[in-house]
């Protein structure tokens, strides 16, 4: 079951990868709604607290929304501060 649970989450962190990728090769996230981006890192957060709470700490969950938000970060970043 754990096995399971790390796979999923592995498959639902990477998600973002390519967008973020792309943010930081073009040094921008122009095409990004940014309340797309703010619900998201909202929804994030929130379902990491309740993780949190719920579950205490279930490793496979956590590192999911850690690598989740880390992401958004880095898109949100070159949304509000573009290299270019």
């Amino acid at each position: 079951m754990e096995l399971i649970g790390w796979i999923g989450s592995f498959l639902f962190a990477i998600c973002a990868l390519p967008l973020s990728y792309q943010s930081y090769k073009d040094g921008h996230s122009r095409g990004v709604n940014q309340l797309f981006l703010l619900l998201w890192l909202g929804g994030e957060i929130f379902t990491t607290i309740y993780v949190l709470l719920k579950h205490g700490v279930d490793l496979p969950l956590l590192a999911n929304y850690a690598f989740n938000i880390l992401l958004i970060l880095v898109i949100m970043k070159y949304k509000y501060f573009p290299r270019i």
